[in-house]
């Protein structure tokens, strides 16, 4: 595709990650394959690297037809190409992924996995909802080390208070539509976690994982010293 075609469905914005810390990243869903596919290609072709959230199969299988190289990541939904941001070193600071159960992990690893492609250190902890707490109590030491941690949760959406009320780093909370019917949909994770007895949460959107990858992005990048790129 050339750059006059390109422009007639999207202006790319190459110069984003020198303002805000992150390059633009491609939101796929209610894209076509074929937009997708040519939005990431044009991305990589600038910058080397490129990432969309919110895949199909479909839009992978066009994309990978143009890059070869191309990555699906079937439960994040995301599509990636290219090496992360930069490499981190093993003793920088990490964020801690919790996901209260094993239906939450779709979002949760959509988060992981940006973060992942930023460059920064994460560590997943798994099925640690408020129904076996025990879990997340053997899991402490691996909290209170972390730089920031995000707390990924369905249902009555509980698990960022008790987090807050155990570690002192900053949290994001991540309300997912995961639950039966008086759920509506996350609305009562999210009101749940809005209205948390730990003070000091900060919530993002429903099921929004990227969200709150962005977010601690931003925490890890201020305590993390990153080489400038060309």
């Amino acid at each position: 595709m050339t750059s006059s075609q390109l422009d007639t469905i999207s202006t790319l914005d190459y110069d984003r990650q020198t303002r805000s810390g992150l390059p633009e990243i491609v939101y796929a869903e209610s894209k076509t394959p074929d937009q997708v596919a040519q939005i990431l290609a044009a991305l990589y072709a600038q910058t080397g690297t490129a990432l969309a959230t919110r895949a199909s199969p479909e839009h992978y299988e066009v994309v990978h037809a143009a890059l070869p190289d191309a990555i699906y990541h079937d439960l994040a939904r995301l599509v990636s190409v290219g090496p992360p941001l930069r490499q981190p070193d093993h003793t920088e600071p990490y964020a801690a992924i919790v996901c209260a159960g094993t239906s939450d992990l779709a979002v949760s690893e959509e988060c992981a996995l940006t973060l992942d492609w930023t460059g920064y250190r994460v560590k997943r902890i798994t099925d640690v909802g408020v129904a076996g707490i025990h879990r997340l109590f053997a899991a402490e030491d691996t909290l209170r080390q972390a730089a920031v941690c995000v707390v990924v949760a369905g249902m009555e959406g509980a698990l960022p208070s008790v987090v807050g009320g155990r570690i002192s780093c900053p949290i994001i909370a991540v309300p997912t539509s995961v639950g039966y019917g008086a759920n509506f949909g996350g609305l009562s994770a999210l009101l749940g976690m809005l209205t948390a007895c730990a003070p000091g949460i900060t919530v993002v959107n429903i099921d929004n994982g990227f969200g709150a990858a962005a977010a601690a992005h931003r925490i890890l990048k201020q305590l993390v010293a990153t080489p400038s790129t060309a």
